[in-house]
């Protein structure tokens, strides 16, 4: 499944790599009410992928869920717009699943342009973010999977709860993980999966939209995940450093950066909120106990 939003410059490269893939393969686009072109440059691309148009922008998760409603294969692969596999990516994802009945998910090796490993999974901090990992920390198993590139068990995503579509954007991959943890599955990493990813193409990180889907969703996710103290406490220290954001300004700190900025942090702490009561719903019983899914990932 591939998801794009005004991705008409770079949708063409990536849509050319999936059509050489050595595995045979579905290709289904969505296409969230992009205006930039991209449904006619989607029309003519000789590869003819099945298109699912939205008719408003639902975001990189919101798209998934509306395309895993669709797929009817044993995997189902997560690909950016903005992402070029190599010719062998798919292959090696399912390989490694297929090698390993427990895996419920693969993770991709994900390069920058210029040849540098930005991602060989994700790791889970202390503090309850998920952040990619590095090529030093490179191992056969990994907490979380980069979204931007993996393969996926379908039944088993299904069974964990799809995928989180009211994120819009960003952690839905490492909430994702921690359910299928929660459910008994593992992550690996398949070294051989290549893909050379733009990251950032359609979404600027460092914008306040950035942070602000950031910020919320990894409260959201963990309210949804995580051991209910480990959430209430990241949740209090969240509303905690917020309050004190007037006070640094009333004697005169330099401006904060964009993550620590009062309007942004008063709206990403009433949009969780508002979105608790759905969160606390999506905890449902696991086979794992979250305790200890977190005792042995976290900070790792």
């Amino acid at each position: 499944m591939v998801v794009t939003w005004r991705g008409r410059a770079h949708l063409t490269a990536c849509l050319d790599a999936v059509a050489a893939l050595d595995r045979p393969h579905r290709t289904l686009v969505v296409d969230n009410a992009s205006d930039d072109g991209s449904a006619e440059l989607l029309a003519r691309h000789p590869s003819k992928p099945e298109v699912l148009r939205l008719p408003r922008n639902l975001g990189y998760a919101g798209g998934m869920a509306a395309a895993l409603r669709r797929v009817a294969t044993p995997f189902v692969a997560w690909l950016n717009d903005d992402a070029v596999p190599d010719t062998g990516w798919l292959a090696a994802l399912e390989d490694a699943l297929d090698a390993d009945p427990g895996a419920w998910a693969a993770a991709s090796a994900m390069r920058t342009p210029d040849g540098e490993l930005q991602s060989a999974g994700v790791r889970l901090t202390s503090d309850g973010h998920g952040t990619d990992i590095s090529p030093a920390e490179g191992a056969a198993e990994v907490f979380g999977f980069c979204g931007g590139a993996a393969l996926l068990r379908t039944a088993e995503l299904r069974a964990a709860g799809g995928v989180p579509e009211r994120f819009f954007c960003y952690y839905e991959d490492t909430d994702t993980a921690w359910r299928l943890r929660l459910g008994g599955g593992r992550v690996v990493f398949a070294p051989g999966a290549g893909v050379v990813h733009l990251h950032g193409a359609s979404t600027r990180p460092g914008s306040s939209r950035f942070h602000r889907w950031n910020e919320r969703n990894r409260l959201l996710m963990l309210l949804r995940c995580a051991p209910a103290r480990v959430a209430a406490a990241e949740l209090a220290r969240f509303a905690a450093l917020t309050s004190v954001l007037p006070l640094r300004r009333l004697r005169g700190a330099p401006v904060p950066p964009v993550n620590f900025r009062l309007r942004l942090r008063l709206r990403v702490l009433a949009e969780v909120l508002a979105m608790t009561p759905a969160a606390l719903r999506a905890r449902r019983p696991t086979a794992l106990d979250r305790t200890a899914v977190w005792s042995h990932w976290s900070g790792r």
